[in-house]
């Protein structure tokens, strides 16, 4: 039949039609799943042209004179004064740089007017939220904050919204979602889950239990992976849209990696040796003991484990190649038992063994997908052995480490 696709089709290299016709699915995709959010977060689903604001960018739209006299400017998009760049003319708006919409409406991007440093604003209630500006604040104090094991992401500032009292609004550095752009090298791999297991270690060190540190919560600051800044919303283009951004490799500006969100987080008495929480499902619905437990409190380090554990074997053990070596820890993480996981004390240990065994071979080898096609194989491995070649000869470790 004409539709059907082969085995050599999936490995041969696309048209410039079929990369078109990727990316227009991938753009319908990312709007279906951004009016999905909207629809959870806010209860209603309703009719709007295309580009047009949503509910909550309405609001953002609402306070953005008081956070430019506040230092904080938005994009031209929620300006008062905003008239949509496409408006009589036939062009998309989602190929406009105003045309870019905000994926999660509480969470919005900004420029800070002293330094031009991107940022991004988060507004939480602070009746449903209690806990997440004091945690946050308290890994900014100074002895905390200077430590480079600290990974929580820093507060930059806390705004509170005029004529709205339970409102605060969080101002955070801009940061990107740990996957992208893709890992080259299982040294890069290595060290995003050292910074990792430091992170959460460190959290639970200052009896910090996260207790929501799935994929979607861990980040990175990626400003110096990019030759131009890249788009918030649309980060393989520009900031402005001009074109596609390009961007080093990890090896070559090795990022810093951050977890983020700590509205289901809470603090414990450095005396309390077994803290007991009721289950409270974050992003991460599949912990064991949740499933049958959910009237009997429980200790939330344990699942912090699971939690992060579940993101290796979800990002990487299950979706890409190699990573057998860090199967024994990860099974152990994850176990059912929540009370036979290895503390993270034991799971920075563990790892630090395992990462002192791994060949510079293995460290500087191309991290690749199991669904890759042999022709996109052959393509990629061509590109990564010009990198890494290259590295070789100027020296760059194997295992890259961010500058103290």
């Amino acid at each position: 039949m004409g539709g059907t696709v082969t085995s050599k089709d999936k490995g041969r290299p696309k048209t410039k039609t079929e990369r078109k016709a990727a990316e227009a699915a991938e753009l319908e995709k990312r709007r279906a799943l951004r009016a999905q959010r909207e629809f959870e977060a806010f209860g209603a689903e309703r009719e709007r042209r295309p580009g047009a604001l949503s509910a909550s960018e309405v609001w953002w739209c609402q306070q953005y004179q008081w956070l430019k006299a506040r230092g904080y400017l938005l994009r031209p998009r929620y300006a008062p004064e905003w008239i949509p760049s496409w408006d009589g003319s036939q062009r998309d708006p989602f190929s406009c740089e105003d045309g870019q919409g905000l994926e999660f409406g509480r969470i919005i991007d900004a420029t800070r007017v002293s330094d031009g440093l991107y940022i991004s604003l988060k507004v939480l209630n602070k009746s449903e939220f209690p806990h997440e500006v004091h945690i946050g604040q308290y890994f900014m104090a100074e002895r905390l904050a200077s430590d480079p094991k600290n990974h929580c992401v820093p507060f930059l500032d806390v705004l509170s919204v005029p004529n709205e009292e339970d409102k605060q609004i969080i101002v955070m550095p801009l940061l990107l979602e740990f996957t992208r752009p893709r890992f080259d090298t299982f040294g890069e791999v290595v060290e995003c889950f050292r910074q990792l297991f430091e992170g959460l270690l460190f959290m639970h060190n200052n009896h910090v239990a996260h207790r929501d540190c799935m994929s979607r919560n861990i980040m990175m600051d990626a400003k110096s992976l990019y030759v131009e800044p890249y788009h918030p919303v649309e980060p393989r283009m520009k900031r402005d849209f001009s074109g596609h951004a390009g961007h080093y490799t990890r090896t070559q500006r090795p990022p810093k990696y951050y977890f983020i969100d700590f509205g289901l987080s809470r603090q414990y008495d450095a005396h309390e040796n077994n803290p007991l929480e009721y289950p409270i499902f974050g992003g991460d619905k599949s912990v064991p003991e949740f499933q049958s437990r959910v009237d009997v409190p429980l200790n939330p380090f344990p699942t912090d484990v699971y939690y992060l554990g579940n993101v290796i074997r979800q990002e990487f053990l299950t979706t890409k190649t190699g990573f057998d070596f860090l199967k024994p820890l990860v099974d152990d993480m994850v176990q059912n038992d929540p009370n036979k996981r290895p503390t993270m004390n034991v799971v920075v240990e563990r790892f630090d063994t395992i990462r002192q065994q791994l060949s510079t071979w293995k460290l500087r080898s191309r991290v690749s997908a199991r669904n890759e096609g042999p022709l996109e194989s052959l393509y990629r491995g061509a590109t990564h052995w010009r990198r890494r070649i290259a590295l070789i000869v100027g020296r760059a470790p194997a295992v890259p480490r961010l500058e103290k």
